[in-house]
């Protein structure tokens, strides 16, 4: 797994609770946490650092990931902006990530195996998005959707068709609305 989602981890982390918990949490998991962007990670560190987490705080190992996907999406977005802009809204967003946003990332880490997203209209607001990953972070992948909506001031709801914690995860994510001020 690539650093750049270490790094995102520990922002989501330390704005949510504090460094002093991203600190406790590395020591509970047994990693060093020294994640460059670039880097590659076995994704048993992830694992690790959520299962510490989960012992810290009592939260559900799905909730948790779910969280952190959410408050994730800031991170990355601030480090590929380009990637984010110009996109009318969550649905536009996720339909250019197969497009547009992994061959940009493949170029900047082409080692990188990101997960694939096959999409089919549902009616205007609902959008089926399918997640295919050896990875099984499809509740990760729904997290990072909430956070996309954060971020184009949308109100989604999210689905879970079928595969949660498979390989492939089925996601209806229906635009319930703008979100007020946004």
């Amino acid at each position: 797994m690539k650093g750049v989602i270490f790094n995102a981890v520990e922002e989501a982390v330390v704005n949510l609770y504090s460094e002093d918990v991203w600190d406790d949490l590395l020591d509970a998991a047994g990693v060093s946490g020294q994640y460059t962007s670039l880097g590659n990670y076995d994704d048993s560190e992830l694992i690790a650092l959520v299962l510490a987490a989960v012992e810290m705080t009592g939260i559900d190992a799905n909730e948790l990931i779910k969280v952190l996907g959410r408050h994730s999406f800031p991170h990355l977005a601030g480090r590929y902006p380009e990637l984010v802009e110009g996109s009318a809204g969550t649905h536009d967003f996720l339909r250019r990530v197969n497009d547009i946003i992994h061959p940009e990332v493949l170029k900047l880490h082409p080692d990188a195996t990101p997960p694939e997203f096959l999409f089919e209209d549902r009616d205007d607001n609902t959008l089926r998005l399918t997640y295919k990953s050896a990875r099984k972070l499809g509740i990760l992948a729904q997290g990072l959707i909430y956070g996309a909506a954060d971020r184009f001031g949308e109100e989604i709801d999210i689905e879970v068709v079928s595969g949660l914690g498979e390989e492939v995860t089925v996601f209806d994510i229906r635009v319930a609305a703008l979100v007020p001020g946004s």
